[in-house]
């Protein structure tokens, strides 16, 4: 059976973003488990519950009564009590101040790899979920980097909503420090769709009613910074959904393509598609 691991934030996921991709895959009939940075529950976003939210970028809802009472129940269940905690399973990164900097580094490649090799073949894909929480812990975290390498050394697709496409955008080489999506194709949250007010996070760590106004960084310009000039950014604005495949790769733009990322992994796991949607 196909297992797919799913990486998921603790400041708050969009509903949406986590469904889509697992209803596909609990109708393709794989085994999915999730991970967090911490090992603690994932809390979904308020508003991604909410059908009678406005988006103010696109000027209407953008959660249906259906997918809202997907994420209630998801919420409402079990199947996110126990993720696996990435801290624990995915050694740091040392500094370069350590007096011992050359040979914590030989031993932290030898714990990385040990985690490709026993633990990671045991998977299908990766999917990192979207929202704003990603940003927060999922975007610039070297352990969950490690894993997206990881993938890709085994030549296994990772997918990537919204928010979470950044995680891709800042995993690479330590070395050369060019991103893994230099030369793709790939499509994210476009600038047009960006909040000027209004971000927030959910979850026992965020702080509850603050008002972060625009996200962090316009994840747009990220990524067409960082596929270089061979790639190219698709953000399909005014289109009713984008997602993009360029294997391993596959990358969704945000809520409304989802589901679409959804069927994408299921094409690219069981049929062998390696580009789709350029």
């Amino acid at each position: 059976m196909t297992k797919v691991l799913f990486a998921v934030s603790e400041w708050g996921y969009w509903g949406e973003e986590l469904v889509g991709p697992l209803e596909a895959c609990d109708q393709a009939g794989y085994e999915v488990e999730f991970v967090t940075p911490t090992g603690a529950r994932p809390t979904p976003l308020s508003v991604s519950m909410d059908p009678g939210y406005v988006d103010p970028p696109q000027g209407r809802s953008v959660t249906s009564p259906e997918m809202a009472a997907k994420t209630r129940a998801l919420h409402e269940s079990d199947r996110l009590d126990k993720p696996h905690d990435l801290g624990g399973w995915v050694p740091a990164r040392p500094y370069p101040s350590s007096p011992a900097f050359l040979r914590d580094c030989e031993e932290y490649y030898r714990r990385v790899e040990r985690v490709v090799d026993a633990d990671l073949r045991a998977y299908g894909a990766l999917v990192i979920v979207g929202g704003s929480g990603a940003m927060v812990d999922l975007a610039n975290n070297q352990r969950l980097h490690e894993l997206i390498l990881g993938f890709v050394r085994l030549d296994r697709p990772v997918a990537a909503v919204c928010y979470g496409v950044a995680a891709l955008a800042f995993a690479r080489d330590p070395l050369r420090k060019l991103s893994i999506l230099r030369g793709r194709r790939v499509t994210g949250h476009p600038i047009d769709y960006d909040y000027h007010d209004g971000t927030g996070f959910e979850g026992p760590k965020a702080p509850a009613g603050v008002d972060f106004g625009p996200p962090f960084y316009p994840l747009e310009f990220i990524l067409r910074d960082a596929v270089g000039p061979d790639g190219e950014f698709i953000g399909n604005v005014g289109h009713a959904e984008s997602v993009i495949v360029d294997h391993p790769f596959i990358t969704a733009r945000s809520t409304e393509s989802s589901v679409g990322c959804g069927r994408a992994l299921v094409d690219v796991l069981d049929h062998g598609v390696r580009r789709y949607g350029w």
